[in-house]
């Protein structure tokens, strides 16, 4: 597999005397979603980017239905992005991986019986992953919401609200497809 995987993206690669480069994107199977399955693990390094789709998120109604802490990108780099896009987005990626741990422990024996401090951090995960949530022009029909653009800043903006505690006393549902971050 690795050296079908190796051929396939020799033969895709930018050349200097054409100047370009041709961008490929690849569905890739991962059976049972096991990411340690030899045959996935094979394409990952010819990979900039990978979006992961979560069943469980889709069965949220979480649109789109991408995993945050599975999908990765080359280009998320201070260098690429900038200083305050790199420090947010890794700010996020910090918030929804404590969230996953706290959601097993929720499982078990409630949000109650949280900390304090592990209450306001899980409740702005949800707020966060409900504020991750796009209405798409192309869901109208099914979603019920008018489809609406937002730009990157808009969207990072949001973010930071939500991570700073500007954003602790609305209700998680309020950020469900919304697009723009609400003014209060």
């Amino acid at each position: 597999m690795i050296a079908e995987a190796s051929e396939f993206h020799e033969r895709i690669r930018s050349t200097p005397e054409g100047g370009g480069s041709i961008t490929c994107f690849e569905a890739v199977y991962v059976p049972a979603d096991d990411l340690t399955d030899p045959a996935v693990v094979a394409i990952f390094s010819y990979l900039d980017a990978m979006l992961v789709l979560s069943r469980e998120k889709v069965q949220l109604g979480l649109y789109p239905a991408i995993d945050p802490l599975l999908s990765s990108s080359s280009n998320l780099d201070r260098a690429v992005v900038g200083k305050e896009h790199f420090d947010i987005a890794q700010e996020c990626l910090k918030v929804l991986t404590k969230y996953e741990e706290l959601r097993r422990i929720v499982a078990v024996i409630g949000v109650e019986e949280l900390s304090k401090a592990d209450r306001v951090l899980y409740e702005r995960a949800r707020k966060l992953l409900n504020f991750l949530t796009q209405p798409f022009f192309t869901a109208e029909t099914y979603t019920g919401k008018k489809g609406q653009y937002v730009a990157l800043r808009e969207t990072l903006g949001g973010c930071q609200k939500i991570i700073e505690g500007r954003a602790d006393t609305t209700p998680e549902e309020q950020f469900y497809l919304i697009g723009d971050y609400p003014e209060q």
